[in-house]
């Protein structure tokens, strides 16, 4: 299913690592939803069109995990499913 025009941006915050990247994923959240923008945490539904992934990059494990996600996301942003992606570590479009 390609992604469609939706009437609002909703965005999904997938969140990897310590607990302090919670905490900061909440803080981002709540700066989101402050402006008026719809915001979920790692939903399983696909009726999001942007996604953020918060992640950790210093525990080699974290490292790895985080890459594979961040690859999963591109593959569906390349097929349509969703129509932006940011890694939030180094603060960046992918």
């Amino acid at each position: 299913m390609k992604t469609k025009k939706l009437k609002r941006d909703k965005v999904n915050v997938i969140t990897l690592g310590c607990s302090k990247n919670l905490v900061d994923s909440e803080v981002l959240m709540g700066q989101l939803k402050g402006n008026g923008i719809s915001v979920i945490h790692e939903s399983k539904k696909d009726d999001f069109n942007i996604v953020i992934v918060n992640t950790c990059g210093f525990i080699d494990k974290a490292k790895e995990e985080s890459v594979n996600t961040i690859l999963q996301f591109a593959e569906a942003k390349s097929k349509g499913y969703i129509e932006k992606l940011y890694d939030w570590l180094f603060k960046s479009a992918v």
